[in-house]
């Protein structure tokens, strides 16, 4: 509980927590932050780390002369490449070993074939709007990898989604971060942000709950 909560605090004091790191470690914020980004979008298992409120704080800061809004771009660019490269490369090598058992209980090779189909498809897409929906911007690269998603296609949309993703909020938080409305409710600022990063992925579940739920032999 007590870890829980100190995320919690995190993301609802980012502005503090970061001001602190900034004094505390100077230069070094600049790695501390390409590992938290590196883990968020690398990571299946730390899909909890801060990553579009994080980079617009980062922002903001660097718009006080804190940090340097061009090498936290650079930087951060390319933790988020990073990530998502070793996130596919660990879903690439365990998918075929998880799938391997044709009748296993829990995992079967149709899943994996399905999986693979749709992002041949949608891939692109769906690796660049990934990066904008917490969690789900965790495992999209993974189960890109799963999916055996051929990766120079992947390595395009990893790259490009990368940019845009970072650039939006590293660049919106130099220029909107410190406006005297936004600065004095700038923790309502993170959670706004943190709301509606999350709405998509909300919005996309709710959509195939009720589309399960109106095909024949639904709940």
């Amino acid at each position: 509980m007590e870890l829980i909560a100190q995320f919690i605090d995190i993301f609802l004091h980012l502005d503090r927590h970061l001001n602190a790191v900034i004094q505390d470690y100077g230069a070094w914020t600049y790695a501390i932050l390409f590992l938290i980004i590196f883990c968020e979008t690398g990571l299946v298992v730390t899909p909890f780390l801060p990553g579009d409120s994080l980079l617009f704080a980062a922002g903001s800061f660097a718009a006080l002369g804190s940090l340097d809004p061009l090498r936290l771009f650079v930087l951060l660019t390319v933790a988020g490449i990073l990530g998502d490269a070793v996130n596919y490369g660990i879903g690439h090598y365990f998918g075929p070993r998880v799938f391997h058992f044709e009748d296993s209980r829990f995992f079967k090779k149709e899943h994996l074939e399905r999986t693979h189909r749709f992002y041949e498809k949608h891939g692109g897409k769906t690796i660049i709007i990934a990066r904008f929906m917490p969690i789900i911007r965790t495992f999209a690269p993974f189960v890109a990898g799963v999916g055996n998603m051929t990766y120079r296609r992947f390595a395009v949309f990893n790259v490009s989604g990368a940019v845009i993703w970072v650039g939006s909020f590293v660049f919106g938080g130099y220029l909107f971060g410190n406006i005297p409305a936004v600065k004095r409710n700038f923790t309502l600022v993170i959670m706004v942000i943190i709301v509606l990063s999350v709405l998509p992925g909300v919005i996309h579940f709710l959509r195939e709950r009720k589309a399960s739920q109106q095909a024949p032999g639904g709940a």
